[in-house]
């Protein structure tokens, strides 16, 4: 058997996770979680310097109360 070398494309993953489909991904899953959580929650997307982020946060103090108690976050996220 030949060995088979493997080389990444650095430059090609850096414009994937940046991409506009892992964006839209990314908002999929973060609707998804927010939806789970309930009222007082929202989300963003922002690119950063390596890739696409998402993240759902409290909106009210509600919501920051309610997440203290009972890990709404993180329980949504599954």
């Amino acid at each position: 058997m030949s060995k088979m070398k493997f080389k990444l494309n650095y430059s090609g993953i850096g414009m994937m996770m940046k991409s506009t489909e892992m964006q839209n991904v990314l908002s999929e899953h973060a609707t998804a979680i927010k939806n789970r959580c309930g009222d007082g929650y929202e989300q963003d997307i922002y690119v950063g310097k390596n890739r696409a982020n998402a993240m759902v946060k409290t909106s009210t103090y509600q919501a920051k109360k309610d997440n203290l108690k009972n890990n709404t976050l993180l329980k949504a996220v599954r």
